[in-house]
């Protein structure tokens, strides 16, 4: 059993949704289909765990598709796990756990030399070797790469065929609603919606003693991000109506480049990959000035809260919405080559990055923080796991380090998949058929109107994006507040709320991962990684080298409690209600 592991009661609170009207048994469910979600699913499935695979929409249309960059490992000449950990703490602003970090650089290069084994094509010499970049904040070439700039595509493919190659069973177009638990507390499969005709439609239930949540990102909490349309944080916001953990959700990283298609832009945006940089691509501002330069000793290829930062900093100080990236320099050949689907996203938007700089400004990127596990994946409820964006194992800190995501999914993966298959082999996990606790009748979650999304998007963008201030925070917390209020008080007056479905659902998911970020950013008094405090401009390691753990309670109030970096994962603490 986890040291995490919680009383696993749960909270009560559930979405208000239709009762299941079908059901699968399984031994392991997974929720996601990205790189962490189908790699712990193969794992199982080749331990002989009957695995059930639900993912939104198609099983390659989640974030790891639009990977650009690669993954990082220490696979090259030289480079060690141990110059590898090095650059991830300094990304991580003295907020990573060294242990999980030392797991992921070390157990990483044999993973990615697994995901070869299962189909995965990288780039490669004429000699044969694997092609290695850099990318901001590595010392060394150490990213590998796909198809130029197409990384995501090509793991997303090669684990989709392998699932397919290997039977495992799949519901998509499914989005996950809540966790099932049993009467002792533990996990019990989870409920799911299907949208579309097929074999199971509707409302149903995946009844298995493992879940695992590999859900991905919340980006769509932002008016402008990366991120695909599907993630709305479902993941974060099922764990917080379970009763478990989650942490660090103020430290959501703002990717410095992005393709800037007008202040009025929504919804996802082309990314542009750190990579440009990294082969020697410049920032520049309209006058044609490497305004990176003397900023940090990486200049351009700096952390990416620090790029941010830097790119910020000179929109306020000319009175501009963007800046440019400047590779005109690589010429038509190295484009078409190493960045084809950079090359055409920009072609297709009307800009030529062989003859003219690129307009870029930063956009909501990746979430550091997530549901709290363990070094095997394990989070505060028994039996439930998290991997990849939707889990925080202490790998990030305060900062993502360019290209550890990928190699965190198959890392944290196959521990999951490990312990997993342990609890089958010590506790009986086949044989045992998990009984979930009837769902209450009465719905005890307000649910949000669809157009509530971009209330929300609009207010998180305002209040919590790349420059936060306490006065920002607490317009951005009193709004989001009146939404949660206005929509329970409706449902505790007159027990009305808003239609059950997919829109709905989603909007109230990104209230409640809105709502906690925003508790965690206002109570975090400082600057620190890609958290960004402009009344708090300093990094203050006396008061804040901490983490922020945030719990939901039974009445939707958010319980806070902190906890050193030391102790992390660890047996939380009382929480304090904040």
């Amino acid at each position: 059993m986890s040291a995490l592991a919680g009383t696993g009661t749960g909270t009560g609170i559930r979405l208000h949704a239709p009762a299941p009207g079908w059901s699968l048994d399984a031994d392991v469910v997974v929720v996601g289909s990205g790189v962490a979600g189908l790699t712990a699913a193969l794992r199982c499935e080749a331990a002989g765990l009957r695995t059930v695979v639900v993912t939104k929409a198609r099983l390659n249309d989640g974030s790891t598709r639009w990977a650009q960059g690669g993954v990082a490992a220490a696979l090259g000449e030289g480079d060690t796990p141990e110059q590898h950990l090095d650059d991830t703490l300094v990304a991580g602003v003295g907020l990573c756990d060294e242990r999980a970090v030392r797991t992921l650089v070390t157990e990483g290069p044999d993973a990615v030399r697994r995901l070869i084994d299962s189909g995965a094509e990288f780039d490669r010499t004429e000699a044969g070797e694997l092609q290695l970049t850099r990318e901001g904040g590595h010392h060394r070439r150490r990213i590998t790469h796909a198809g130029g700039d197409a990384t995501g595509a090509e793991i997303s493919r090669a684990l989709v065929e392998a699932v397919r190659a290997r039977g495992v069973r799949t519901v998509e177009n499914a989005l996950v609603l809540d966790l099932l638990m049993d009467a002792d507390g533990r996990t019990a499969g989870v409920s799911l919606h299907v949208m579309g005709e097929g074999q199971h439609d509707g409302v149903g239930a995946v009844l298995a003693p493992a879940v695992v949540l590999a859900t991905g990102g919340m980006g769509q909490v932002f008016s402008a991000t990366t991120n695909p349309h599907v993630s709305t944080g479902d993941g974060v916001a099922l764990a917080l109506r379970a009763g478990a953990e989650v942490s660090d959700l103020e430290f959501v990283q703002f990717h410095p480049t992005v393709l800037f298609l007008g202040k009025d832009a929504e919804g996802q945006q082309p990314l542009v990959s750190e990579a440009v940089r990294g082969e020697g691509a410049h920032l520049v501002d309209a006058d044609g000035v490497r305004f990176m330069v003397g900023q940090h000793e990486l200049a351009e290829l700096a952390p990416r809260d620090i790029v941010a930062k830097g790119i910020t900093r000179r929109m306020l100080e000319q009175g501009t919405d963007h800046m440019y990236l400047d590779g005109r320099h690589f010429g038509a050949e190295m484009w078409e080559q190493r960045f084809p689907t950079i090359l055409a996203a920009c072609r297709a938007h009307g800009i030529d990055p062989v003859t003219e700089p690129v307009p870029i400004a930063p956009a909501a990127h990746y979430a550091s923080g997530g549901v709290r596990t363990d070094l095997h994946g394990r989070t505060t409820i028994p039996g439930l796991y998290a991997c990849g964006e939707v889990a925080c194992t202490g790998v990030h800190g305060a900062n993502r380090l360019a290209s550890n995501s990928l190699l965190e999914g198959l890392v944290y993966a196959e521990r999951i998949a490990a312990d997993i298959q342990h609890r089958a082999a010590a506790e009986g996990l086949h044989a045992r058929v998990p009984v979930p606790v009837p769902q209450p009748q009465t719905p005890q979650h307000p649910l949000m109107p669809p157009e509530a999304r971009f209330t929300i998007q609009r207010v998180m963008t305002e209040g919590a994006g790349v420059l936060r201030s306490a006065d920002s925070l607490a317009g951005a917390a009193a709004r989001l507040g009146r939404l949660h209020a206005e929509a329970a008080s409706a449902l505790a007056e007159n027990g009305k709320t808003s239609e059950p479905g997919v829109d709905t659902w989603e909007a109230t998911n990104l209230l409640c991962v809105a709502r906690v970020l925003v508790a965690a950013a206002r109570r975090r008094e400082e600057t620190r990684g890609c958290h960004w405090r402009e009344d708090h401009a300093d990094r203050d390691d006396e008061n804040w080298r901490r983490h922020i753990v945030v719990r939901l309670n039974p009445d939707r109030t958010l319980a806070t409690h902190t906890t050193e970096t030391a102790d992390f994962p660890a047996t939380a603490q009382t929480p304090q209600e904040q």
